[in-house]
């Protein structure tokens, strides 16, 4: 028995909410937008719209293309908290949450007997029926079932929408191997042409390299424990450890300038940072991310010796800001990632003095935000975006009042 997570992913969630709050959206396409304008982003498309092409990312002008009948709703993110907490009370009472992984996903225990496959399937049933009676039956979920919330989370990507797979420890890692890398939880588009790089394409070749050799790809101990994880271990004090923190911003039409853009990505970072101090985290790695009008992208990262600090996040950030391309494309997004997150207990500590000084300084600074919102203290860098990077896209975590506010 060695079923150990039971992962629910909520499918096409933002604009399942919207379904299930507005009956005449309900069977229709949905796009759900952070503004009226055929310039932005959809940050999420309902299942329907989806069958047209439309996805998260895709431009307001080429979703009407695409799907002709799509209707367009505005962001209503306080709305997708409160059914996320009513759907974490609603499978509390079938099986215990166990970690909330973000707005739209939660990891659940499985113990003693309910390890037998036929009963985590059963479980896994009942779940879906509960949260269909007791929020709503727009809120369809795809179920993963494996033997660690990384297997149960590929598990449940792997059929989609209203899927329920499971993959047992036996099957492992043969039952991966017909996936892309990017179909892995944690390798994004960067890990993905490092891989390349090493010519790693598909998880049966990544799988074919010893733990040894995925460390030194990985530059580092996140190899071995991904090598463990394809295999279905129990990465103790890591399964479920955050991989990134991050945020992005799509900018209004008057902000698409290089000045104005940084600003914004700016602000970002410094919000970023207060989140990594409050989780205890130390990132190792900062990237930023630049999408276009035309649809094109730039993306660039910077290997950093793991901190908390926020003004080595921003010289970092103005160094990789500097290498842009400097062309006349209008830019339409940016964002940017903390990786290579490193626990407290796992932080050795700077070899400069004046960490601990610097550390008790932030603090101070983020209990001051905290008190009085987020403008109360912030670098000048970001003055001209100060009203900018709050709480306007719940997507990869859940909003913190005392950070988003």
């Amino acid at each position: 028995m060695t079923l150990r997570s039971l992962l629910v992913d909520f499918n096409s969630y933002f604009a399942s909410v919207e379904q299930q709050v507005e009956p005449r959206l309900r069977g229709r396409p949905v796009g759900v937008v952070p503004m009226m304008a055929d310039t932005t982003v959809c940050i999420a498309a309902s299942i329907e719209a989806k069958t047209f092409g439309v996805k998260t990312g895709t431009k307001v002008g080429d979703a009407k293309r695409l799907c002709p009948g799509i209707e367009l709703v505005i962001a209503r993110h306080s709305l997708y908290i409160d059914f996320h907490h009513r759907a974490v009370a609603a499978v509390d009472t079938v099986v215990p949450v166990r970690q909330v992984l973000s707005i739209d996903e939660m990891d659940c225990e499985l113990s003693g007997r309910w390890r037998e496959p036929e009963r985590a399937l059963g479980l896994a049933r009942k779940v879906k029926e509960t949260l269909r009676a007791r929020v709503g039956e727009c809120l369809r979920t795809s179920i993963g079932i494996g033997p660690n919330v990384f297997i149960a989370k590929t598990a449940s990507d792997m059929m989609k929408p209203d899927g329920l797979v499971m993959i047992q420890k036996h099957e492992l890692p043969q039952r991966l191997f017909g996936l892309g890398v990017r179909d892995l939880s944690g390798i994004g588009r960067q890990m993905e042409k490092r891989l390349g790089r090493h010519g790693i394409r598909t998880v049966e070749e990544l799988c074919a390299r010893t733990r040894e050799e995925m460390r030194a790809i990985w530059g580092g101990v996140g190899g071995e424990i991904m090598h463990d994880r394809l295999r279905g271990e129990e990465v103790g004090g890591h399964d479920g450890d955050t991989h990134s923190i991050s945020h992005s911003s799509v900018l209004a039409p008057e902000r698409r300038n290089p000045e104005d853009a940084f600003a914004v990505v700016n602000r970002l970072t410094q919000k970023a940072a207060m989140r990594l101090r409050k989780a205890g985290y130390y990132a190792s790695r900062l990237s930023l991310a630049v999408k276009y009008l035309d649809g094109s992208r730039w993306d660039a990262d910077m290997r950093l010796v793991d901190t908390q600090d926020t003004m080595t996040f921003l010289h970092a950030l103005d160094r990789l800001w500097g290498g842009r391309p400097r062309d006349r494309r209008t830019i339409l997004q940016v964002g940017m990632a903390f990786g290579d997150l490193v626990p407290e207990a796992r932080h050795t500590g700077s070899l400069f003095a004046g960490e601990s000084k610097s550390k008790s300084l932030y603090e101070t600074l983020d209990k001051l935000n905290a008190r009085f919102g987020r403008q109360a203290v912030y670098f000048a860098s970001a003055h001209e975006a100060r009203d900018r990077g709050g709480m306007h896209i719940a997507f990869n975590h859940i909003p913190d009042p005392e950070t988003e506010k």
